[in-house]
């Protein structure tokens, strides 16, 4: 059997349109098939090329005979500084793969490098948020871990949630998940009815001009960002839950009910209400745990917002061993951010 090529044989080159199919079946033979089950070209130029903040520049690693060795992708993302009103630009690291045969040699640190250079003058931010086996590689390059991202939860169905913990800490089988019976709207078909400048744009505007007064980084929440990131998203069953008072629009909550091991989980991803409305959040997160359908729901409920403020009186504690850790640089090197400057929504960082 001939030797495989040396990484300095490669050719590292940005993934064009024809290598789509041999990019989909790279990533499902490395992360099998993404939160849709399955990797389809559909979802990839959603998420890739139909982004509202750009198309995610990407690059490749192949052989002499055209064999891909690796790919790598960064999700272009926007932040608005609220003590500036500027935004800042910033790209994710998702959809990496390496095949087997290629692993351990390198290739997933040149491209990453490579890739950083390349969005050197594109992006003032790199952030995402690795796993227990990832980070360590990415401290190697240059990222800086800032804090852990904690996660609120509201058990639905205490007996089979309890017992699903049970199995998790111990790591065994719990026997099959109820299945979820989620009745709510569909993401897709509520954006839909929604027009340019009905009561979801109203209570946007709203929730923007309040927002200025925070400093810290958030994402500016559009109707065209709403519109893509769910109810677009192809094939990840977004919902939504709505509250209104005398007949006027005081707040939107979206989700997706899914599989957690054991459990089925509603992953509460957004809630939004009009400046100061702690009675419509508070009804919206009690709403999400009785019409979901699912044993618990989780979120993540920012310092300051209605939601965090309304989350004990619906139920919802921060529950311990849970969360996501938030890693960053630039792409010239280290960064000054620190975890208190962002105020996110689990839909934020869900890893889609």
């Amino acid at each position: 059997m001939s030797a495989l090529p040396a990484p300095a044989e490669l050719t590292f080159r940005p993934l064009t349109e024809p290598d789509l199919p041999a990019v989909l079946d790279l990533l499902t033979a490395s992360l099998a098939g993404g939160p849709t089950g399955t990797r389809t070209a559909e979802f990839f130029r959603w998420k890739h090329r139909l982004n509202p903040f750009g198309a995610s520049p990407g690059l490749l690693a192949e052989t002499p005979e055209g064999r891909l060795a690796g790919v790598r992708l960064f999700l272009r993302w926007h932040w608005h500084e609220g003590a500036t009103g500027r935004t800042v630009t910033a790209v994710r690291p998702v959809d990496t793969a390496t095949h087997p045969d290629f692993q351990g040699r390198g290739i997933f640190r040149r491209l990453t490098l490579d890739l950083l250079g390349q969005v050197g003058e594109q992006a003032e931010l790199v952030f995402n948020t690795p796993n227990g086996n990832s980070l360590p590689g990415y401290r190697r390059m240059g990222w800086q871990e800032l804090g852990h991202v904690p996660v609120a939860l509201r058990p639905v169905r205490p007996t089979a949630f309890a017992r699903g913990v049970r199995a998790a800490l111990a790591r065994r089988p719990a026997g099959p998940a109820a299945p979820a019976d989620c009745r709510l709207p569909t993401a897709g078909d509520w954006f839909e009815a929604q027009s340019a400048d009905g009561p979801l744009a109203e209570l946007l505007r709203e929730r923007i001009a309040a927002d200025a007064a925070d400093p810290r980084l958030a994402v500016r929440r559009t109707p065209e960002f709403l519109r893509w990131r769910y109810g677009h998203a192809p094939g990840l069953d977004y919902r939504v839950l709505t509250c209104h008072r005398g007949g006027e629009l005081t707040g939107l909550a979206v989700g997706r009910p899914r599989r957690r091991g054991p459990l089925a989980e509603f992953t509460l991803a957004d809630v939004l209400v009009r400046p100061g409305d702690r009675d419509s959040a508070a009804r919206l997160l009690r709403a999400a745990a009785r019409e979901s359908g699912c044993d618990h729901v989780a979120t993540h409920l920012s310092p300051g917002t209605e939601a965090a403020a309304a989350a004990l009186r619906a139920g919802y504690l921060r529950a311990p061993r849970t969360g996501v850790t938030l890693a960053a640089r630039t792409p010239a090197g280290p960064t000054r951010l620190t975890l208190a400057d962002w105020r996110f929504s689990l839909g934020d960082l869900e890893v889609f």
